[in-house]
């Protein structure tokens, strides 16, 4: 059996690497899924190991993670960000409340549509995570007490986790989602951070937030 690479074999092997791949490093975001296109279509071979990494890649989902996310994105918001989107504009007038809430749904749209975007391709438990965390992350914003900028829309916390919450459930998920809650309802919790996805967990079956 091949005794395995020491770590300073692997990180020169790195090293080597990344100085012949200069111009790969260097592509932008759509420059490397076009090479990679391009690259599977030329060897076919290839096309079942670049959709386990795929998977896997996709499958890296924590929902406290993105509850960090989404909280941060909501809490980031300032009463500057609604000075420029409220008032009068050359397409009219904009209330502060309808701008504020403009502005949260901006800000938490992106964890929503990528939910939607595990569902289509299949990954609903990552989908699942993905949705806790929006849920959670807007649970920690729900009370606007101390946020300026949240006390113009002190609803959205709960509308917006109720409006993911449909997606989910749109997509046929219910039987799955209510199991999901059940489960993180009855598992074990420590710290305020448990006893937040605890509460969240019997809030979605429920109903209630």
């Amino acid at each position: 059996m091949a005794k395995a690479d020491k770590p300073h074999v692997k990180a020169k092997a790195a090293r080597e690497l990344k100085k012949k791949t200069p111009l790969l490093d260097q592509l932008q975001p759509g420059e490397a899924a076009l090479v990679l296109r391009r690259l599977l279509a030329g060897h076919p071979e290839l096309l079942r190991e670049a959709e386990e990494i795929s998977r896997s890649t996709l499958g890296g989902v924590s929902f406290e993670s993105i509850a960090s996310e989404v909280e941060d994105s909501i809490r980031q918001l300032s009463l500057d960000d609604l000075d420029g989107r409220a008032g009068r504009h050359s397409w009219g007038y904009t209330e502060p409340t309808e701008a504020a809430w403009q502005l949260l749904d901006e800000a938490v749209e992106p964890f929503v549509e990528d939910m939607k975007r595990h569902l289509g391709l299949g990954l609903h438990e990552e989908a699942f995570e993905i949705c806790k965390g929006v849920v959670l992350g807007l649970y920690q914003c729900r009370d606007a007490g101390g946020d300026e900028f949240l006390g113009w829309a002190e609803d959205f916390p709960a509308e917006a986790a109720g409006n993911a919450v449909t997606e989910w459930i749109g997509a046929g998920k219910t039987r799955l989602f209510r199991q999901a809650a059940r489960a993180e309802s009855c598992a074990p919790s420590s710290g305020i951070c448990g006893q937040t996805r605890s509460r969240v967990a019997v809030d979605l079956q429920t109903g209630c937030w």
